[in-house]
């Protein structure tokens, strides 16, 4: 399957001053598969370790940390030898070895003339100089290709100036839809694509979720496992609330905030979920702006948010008016992941302090902009949230994301992945009509 994170691959693989890379990201999605397509596709050979598979490996690491032994020892292991322009090494599952880990401190050395990538998860200590880069679940552009390539790459070559998105907005919306019931777990989506079975799906989405709490009991520490998994389970609950914000009180009546606050650190550091926390004013430094009293979760995962919370698909193919809270979610979980995709950094929301108060789902920084964006499931062209932020904060930029593919102040959601090069097309073409109604400069002398 195509995902995006191979253009960053091979950035890596070109940089002359590159170290090693460790490839993060949750259980499952993709990481050992990306790592592998991408050796067999630009190199000669692949040399790859597992250290939760083979043991023996951590006693190899563990002897001592001089990067010409171990390169020697892992070349006599597969009995063959590393070519430093044509052979790449993945280490995977480097968490299960921390020797291995520190080793790469050591590999720094000689890296630039070898090819080593590691893969991971739920790393318990600062990660060693490395060329760090996080895989996310598949997002809807990289869904989208594994279901019809030439469609997604004519998108991707499109610019938003075309009609490339009205042309085939049928195609896109029904996708779309399969998007938020099925998410973006590789596995899940090649089983949906292979089989066309919601039972299927429905129950390689349960084993993956019983899967992370398996992983819950093995990875962290054995007092925080109850609470972990009463977390994880409470976030769609607290999700389809009208106002989305997450109360500790509501996990379990007798569990605090300090009580929790530990679980839930461990899970958004793990990826699990993502915090969205509550600023009172859109300024520089964003932190400093923080409520950290109220905030919101959402999942690493649209398709596995649908299943936790048992949603069944006809309530998100439902075209009326019903089921709101719910299929607002699930849009805003979509954007967010894809928002932490696109910026890997903090991201919050704003609300206004009268009752029956706006709110602007997602605030992010892109530079020097500080962006407000709005998410809605069905058609809206304006909102009242947006209108209002608007006007007391006077934003340069700003995002509003519907099923909308007609509005040129619409980002369609369908194309909400495509964020970056919307802000581009939209606030250049701007800037392209003030200064063409501005009165030509005259010189005087």
């Amino acid at each position: 399957m195509y995902r995006l994170l191979i253009e960053k691959l091979l950035e890596w693989k070109d940089d002359a001053h590159k170290r090693p890379l460790i490839l993060k990201g949750i259980t499952q999605c993709g990481k050992t598969s990306l790592l592998k397509e991408f050796g067999a596709k630009y190199y000669k050979d692949v040399l790859y370790f597992d250290f939760e598979e083979d043991k023996h490996l951590i006693d190899l690491f563990d002897q001592n940390h001089d990067p010409r032994r171990i390169l020697k020892d892992i070349s006599l292991l597969k009995g063959v030898d590393i070519n430093p322009d044509s052979t790449l090494i993945i280490l995977d599952e480097i968490q299960s070895c921390p020797s291995a880990l520190d080793s790469l401190e050591h590999l720094n050395e000689i890296t630039p003339k070898f090819h080593i990538a590691a893969a991971g998860d739920f790393f318990d200590s600062t990660l060693p100089k490395a060329d760090i880069l996080t895989l996310f679940p598949m997002n809807f552009f990289e869904f989208l290709h594994a279901h019809n390539s030439m469609l997604a790459m004519h998108l991707s070559e499109s610019s938003f100036q075309d009609d490339a998105l009205k042309t085939f907005s049928s195609q896109l919306e029904e996708l779309f839809r399969d998007y938020q019931i099925i998410g973006g777990m590789p596995e899940v989506v090649q089983c949906w694509i292979d089989t066309k079975s919601i039972e299927q799906v429905d129950k390689l989405q349960s084993r993956i979720i019983n899967g992370f709490e398996s992983d819950f009991a093995k990875h962290a520490p054995s007092s925080m496992f109850p609470k972990l998994s009463a977390i994880w389970d409470a976030v769609p609950a607290q999700l389809a609330k009208i106002n989305r914000k997450f109360v500790f009180s509501k996990v379990k009546k007798s569990w605090r905030a300090k009580d929790l606050e530990d679980s839930l650190y461990w899970l958004v550091r793990a990826g699990f979920v993502y915090k969205v926390e509550h600023i009172e004013k859109p300024d520089f430094p964003l932190s400093g702006h923080v409520d950290h009293s109220h905030f919101k979760l959402y999942m690493c995962d649209v398709g596995l948010l649908r299943r936790t919370a048992k949603i069944p698909p006809h309530i998100i193919l439902d075209k009326s008016g019903n089921f709101k809270e719910i299929k607002g979610a699930i849009i805003e979980n979509i954007v967010c992941s894809e928002l932490k995709r696109i910026y890997e950094d903090e991201i919050f929301y704003w609300s206004a302090e009268n009752p029956g108060r706006a709110e602007v789902e997602f605030i992010i920084q892109d530079g020097s902009d500080i962006i407000p964006v709005v998410a809605k499931p069905g058609s809206a062209s304006r909102t009242r949230s947006l209108t209002q932020y608007s006007v007391k904060f006077s934003p340069k930029k700003s995002v509003l994301t519907s099923m909308d593919n007609d509005k040129p102040d619409v980002l369609p959601l369908y194309a909400f992945w495509n964020l970056t090069q919307w802000l581009n097309h939209r606030y250049n073409q701007k800037t392209e009509k003030e200064n063409s109604s501005l009165p030509p400069f005259i010189d005087v002398k």
